[in-house]
Parts: structure tokens; sequence; C-alpha cells
């Protein structure tokens, strides 16, 4: 009474092998379901997202992100109180970032070792100035006679 190992089972739920699988059809055809995403794992996707914006007549691409900042930025310029809060809260949970400075600002060697040199002759015609105005002082000044 043991079945023949050459002998397929076939019954309900099992069809015969050779149709159990149809060529060029996937055994899952949707796939594995993508996982959720985060609020902000979207939120940072939807911020990093660029549009078009004209500024002083022309076109920028820019960051959602960017210009949610100069729209909020321009808004609590305006007075608008409640830009102002979420300004301010904004600065305080991030801060602001001192190294962002403009290229203008930086200062390399050569401005550096002029600024020096500037600063040593002032140093040095202030004290000249100071010496010359102590020789001419002589003695007692016109208060004091009073």
């Amino acid at each position: 009474m043991a079945r023949d190992q050459d002998h397929e089972d076939v019954g309900y739920r099992r069809p015969p092998k050779r149709t159990r699988f149809q060529k060029g059809q996937s055994g899952n055809p949707r796939g594995r379901p993508k996982s959720r995403t985060s609020f902000k794992s979207d939120l940072a996707a939807e911020l990093r997202e660029k549009l078009v914006l004209t500024e002083n007549g022309k076109e920028r691409s820019i960051t959602k992100q960017r210009a949610f900042i100069k729209t909020l930025t321009a808004a609590a310029i305006k007075k608008d109180i409640r830009a102002v809060n979420a300004l301010l809260a904004c600065m305080r949970l991030f801060g602001v970032d001192e190294d962002a400075s403009p290229a203008s600002e930086r200062v390399d060697l050569d401005d550096l070792e002029l600024l020096e040199t500037y600063v040593t002759q002032q140093r040095k015609q202030q004290g000249a100035g100071t010496m010359e105005k102590k020789s001419s002082k002589g003695g007692r000044s016109s208060r004091a006679k009073e």
C-alpha cells in the first residue's frame, strides 16, 4: 500500500507538476509590497524637491525648503506675528549657522596682512600724536587756572 515514488500526488490544491507554473508568469505577480515610509522621510523628500522661482526678474531653481524659508522670512519682515514666532522658534531649535557667512565676508591671507600693516601704522600715528599733545601742553591746562 505504499505509494509509488514515481506517481504524482494530484488532487485538491495539488495540480499536476507540469501545469503548476505557467511559463513567463511570476509566482508573485505583484511583487513584494513597498515598505511604508515615515512622515519624517516623506517630509525630507518633499522639501528636497526643486521648483522654479522668479526673483528680481530672473528665474532660479531652488528647493522647496529654501522657498519656505524665504516665504517665512518675508512674512516675518512684514510684521506677521505668527511668522515672527515661527521664525524665532526655528532659530531657537536649529540655531543659526555662523560658519555659513557669505564669501564677501571671508578674509584671505593677503587681506589679513594688509589689515595688520594698517593697524600697526595707525597705532604708530596715534602714539606720535599722543606724544605731540603731551609736549605741546607743557604745563597746566586752561581749566586748571580757573
